[in-house]
């Protein structure tokens, strides 16, 4: 059994900064990979960022240098900031991540917390 909790999400205006928190609680033995996706209505779901082992990262092409991800692998707990917001950027975001327990790997998901770019 294992949670993942958002937070950090709220209205911040065009230009402004958000960070966006997700701690994983239960049991379980690792997590090999921590993510952050989005959804705006009537779109997509997509990957917005991850890092993994070696604190590798991927971002999607529409927050680069922009959004930065990084984790705390002590408190199991990952980051996104947000910098440089744009009205394009509003959508619930989800933390996601690849859990190891035992022999078994999962993939986990948060409910969300929603980010609102708007003057």
């Amino acid at each position: 059994q294992v949670q993942l909790v958002e937070s950090g999400g709220g209205l911040v205006q065009p230009g402004g900064s958000l960070r966006l928190s997700c701690a994983a609680s239960g049991s379980f033995f690792s997590i090999n990979v921590m993510g952050w996706y989005r959804q705006a209505p009537g779109k997509e779901r997509e990957l917005v960022a991850r890092i993994i082992s070696g604190d590798s990262t991927n971002y999607a092409d529409s927050v680069k240098g922009r959004f930065t991800i990084s984790r705390d692998n002590a408190k199991n707990t990952w980051y996104l900031q947000m910098n440089s917001l744009k009205p394009g950027d509003t959508a619930v975001y989800y933390c996601n991540a690849l859990v190891h327990s035992g022999s078994v790997t999962r993939v986990y998901w948060g409910k969300g917390t929603l980010v609102t770019v708007s003057s």
